[in-house]
């Protein structure tokens, strides 16, 4: 019994400990700074923190105890479509920090098309999500 506690405990620490990596990194490259300047919605700051919190809490949970959730398959589609944009806004953000863009953009003297691309990125990454999720599903 006390073995069993021992290892929830060290689990549990363990995954907090993760998530707060995650976190981190994810406020270290800039991802939410970039979404609120972009989009200049600075007074929904804490909507923001609490979407990410939230967000990472809940996906925690699914991952640990896999729930049967009874949405559906449009709950498939929205889901893959956030977590498109979500990675999407990741591989951005992180692509930024390293000053991969810029670079790219000059090297292929880019003039026009910049947005387009980013778009293109970040559809392409929520409908692979969403193939994977709806037609892989076990």
């Amino acid at each position: 019994m006390v073995k069993q506690i021992l290892l929830v405990v060290i689990g549990t620490a363990s995954g907090f400990l993760v998530a707060a990596g995650v976190f981190a990194f994810t406020v270290m490259i800039g991802v939410v700074t970039r979404i609120i300047a972009r989009t200049k919605t600075i007074r929904h700051l804490s909507l923001f923190e609490d979407s990410i919190v939230l967000g990472g809490a809940l996906g925690s949970v699914v991952s640990i105890w896999q729930p049967q959730l009874p949405f559906g398959t449009w709950f498939l589609a929205v889901y893959g479509v956030f977590s498109g944009i979500h990675a999407g806004c990741l591989a951005i953000a992180l692509a930024e920090a390293v000053n991969a863009i810029p670079v790219f953009v000059r090297r292929v003297r880019l003039r026009i098309g910049l947005a387009y691309i980013i778009t293109a990125f970040a559809l392409g990454k929520a409908f692979g999500v969403l193939w994977e999720m709806v037609w892989n599903v076990k």
